[in-house]
């Protein structure tokens, strides 16, 4: 790999989303440092979601967005398996951008253990960092 295409790689910047049917947790991060930081949590009620991801957006203008996936604890997929991957796939269509899933069992218990005060943009961290763990 080139030396252009090494640094170009860390120094990534991402959005994360942990997708629920209420809420919706983001957090941003890059990967120089391997680190997310929690941003906010979106009402899904009222409509206003799309609006809201987008204004994130243009505020952090990403390279790349990741969205936890959730999965049983055995594996299995289940119906919100198939609601983050439509969510997943929504992004990409109407950002452009590329979305990457990342198996996202147990980061709300993470999180809540971890006294998170929005444990929904803390598991969106959570799921960032260990998307950018995996690229090392």
């Amino acid at each position: 790999m080139s030396r252009a295409v090494a640094s170009n790689r860390t120094t990534r910047s991402y959005l994360a989303f942990d997708f629920g049917t209420r809420r919706v947790g983001v957090a941003s991060g890059n990967a120089l440092t391997g680190t997310a930081t929690p941003l906010a949590t979106i009402d899904q009620r009222g409509g206003a979601r799309t609006a809201a991801i987008a204004a994130l957006i243009a505020e952090w203008q990403p390279d790349e967005l990741v969205v936890g996936v959730p999965f049983h604890p055995d594996g299995a997929a289940h119906a919100n398996t198939a609601r983050a991957r439509r969510f997943a796939r929504e992004l990409a269509e109407r950002f452009k951008l590329p979305v990457h899933e990342v198996d996202e069992r147990y980061t709300t218990v993470e999180a809540q253990a971890g006294g998170a005060a929005d444990v929904d943009a803390a598991s969106a961290a959570l799921i960032l960092e260990q998307y950018l763990r995996s690229l090392s």
